[in-house]
């Protein structure tokens, strides 16, 4: 069937809509039933969302349902304790190498002692272990603000995902403990450990990871709110480790297909940022082995693909700066 295309000003709901469309076949993945209460989600929930470095927003399906953030809040974490104590601080605590290792490995940097980076659980377990640091018992409350400012709007907590996460969360509870026997994290761990639990069970929609990508995008700027939501240096240095340590040990594909800086979570999310344009939102809980969303992996692949999003991709100019040497 031959589709009329848009004038200009609908063309990119044109495309969000028909990489929407073009997913709904897709039912490869399984639920992440490892976390109960993440095995219980309607598995067919499907939304795109994109918001503009300009504030306009484009989305289609299950957009608006809400779901837990889970793993995407890693990356926002990590900004937070960038800004908090600096990246030579922070960096001292947490690498940011590409493991190659899965997400909940058990597995250190041989040199360094290190977690690879802020990305697996093991490095955002280090990050939660800095803001609770810095904040106590207030370290949940100052992300929920921020997260929320970032989205645009005040985010809820799922209370049953949250329990379901600290009553089968012994695996991460053994990293902490690891982190701590290595000098990583203080002595607080149950609280750390929580921190990460509750962090996990804030509750986000398709629109809010591309709201909240589009933050990052615009330097930090929410772009719908105008409000400045984190720090200029921290925004860049999230958005390169998202790049090189984002997607989990399929982070180099990742890098290689769509080139951008993304972030996904085993609730079903991803979120992608394109510097200074966008940010991209996706939900769809059938995962793949690696932890990402099997529809979410390929929506952002069409896109990138339809709109030139990769790094580098031809239609990437580069800095208009140099432009003038070069040209």
């Amino acid at each position: 069937m031959n589709i009329a295309p848009p004038d200009h000003r609908d063309e990119l709901q044109f495309i969000l809509d028909d990489v929407y469309r073009r997913g709904l076949d897709q039912r490869d993945g399984a639920l992440a039933d490892y976390i109960p209460e993440l095995a219980r989600v309607e598995p067919e929930s499907f939304g795109i969302a994109i918001a503009t470095a300009k504030g306009k927003v484009y989305a289609v399906g299950d957009a608006e349902v809400a779901f837990t953030i889970q793993s995407v809040s890693k990356a926002f974490g990590y900004c937070l304790a960038i800004e908090q104590i600096g990246r030579a601080q922070v960096l001292q605590r947490v690498g940011v190498e590409p493991s190659g290792d899965a997400f909940n490995a058990i597995e250190f940097d041989p040199h360094t002692r290190r977690p690879y980076n802020p990305m697996v659980n093991a490095g955002a377990i280090t990050v939660a272990g800095i803001l609770h640091d810095r904040f106590g018992d207030g370290a949940f409350d100052f992300m929920m603000d921020r997260f929320s400012r970032a989205a645009g709007r005040p985010l809820g907590f799922d209370e049953k995902v949250y329990r379901s996460e600290s009553e089968t969360g012994h695996r991460n509870r053994a990293i902490a403990h690891l982190l701590l026997a290595g000098g990583i994290i203080s002595e607080a761990v149950e609280a750390i450990v929580d921190l990460y639990f509750r962090q996990c069970s804030i509750l986000v929609t398709a629109v809010d990871l591309a709201r909240m990508g589009a933050t990052l995008a615009n330097m930090g700027e929410n772009p719908m709110t105008g409000d400045q939501v984190f720090e200029l240096q921290a925004v860049r240095d999230t958005q390169a480790v998202m790049f090189s340590c984002g997607m989990y040990d399929y982070s180099g594909n990742w890098i290689y297909d769509i080139g951008i800086p993304a972030k996904s979570g085993v609730g079903g999310g991803i979120v992608g940022v394109v510097n200074r344009q966008l940010g991209i939102g996706t939900y769809s809980p059938r995962l793949d082995r690696k932890g990402n969303s099997v529809r979410g992996v390929a929506a952002v692949a069409a896109l990138s693909d339809e709109l030139g999003l990769h790094a580098f991709d031809c239609t990437n100019v580069g800095s208009s700066l140099l432009g003038r040497f070069i040209t």
